[in-house]
């Protein structure tokens, strides 16, 4: 999955879910001719240029953990998918489980208010715990 905008991490990217958004109402248009822009889903969600091409329009939101961070990503050009990203300093291996449940909790709780979500992709998985 390719990163979108400029994120204020350099830490690489190490996991990455893509979700599919709830269909919206198509906007309203008040005079004739092109219909407004489709506005970000979240409003944490801040304009993040893309720097060799700014006419796209991206919004980007980071949230610090201990050690890593949640990064969400809206693109205009593609307005039903919202992807997040786990930045971490893990140069050359993967998330332990406890590292991606986290990561999932976290990106849950910032796209609470949209509602139950699809996840479309995502790498990795958490795995399921076995009953003790």
């Amino acid at each position: 999955m390719p990163s979108l905008g400029v994120s204020r991490s350099t830490w690489p990217v190490v996991a990455w879910i893509r979700l599919r958004l709830p269909e919206r109402p198509a906007p309203l248009a008040l005079i004739a001719g092109v219909p407004p822009p489709p506005a970000p889903p979240l409003d944490v969600l801040a304009p993040n240029p893309v720097p060799t091409d700014p006419r796209r329009r991206v919004f980007a939101f980071e949230e610090d953990h201990d050690g890593w961070v949640v990064r969400l990503v809206w693109d205009a050009d593609d307005p039903k998918v919202l992807e997040a990203e786990y930045r971490a300093p893990m140069h050359g291996r993967r998330p332990t489980d406890d590292d991606v449940v986290r990561f999932w909790a976290a990106v849950k709780a910032l796209v609470a208010p949209l509602g139950s979500l699809t996840v479309e992709a995502a790498d990795p998985h958490p795995r399921p715990r076995a009953r003790t």
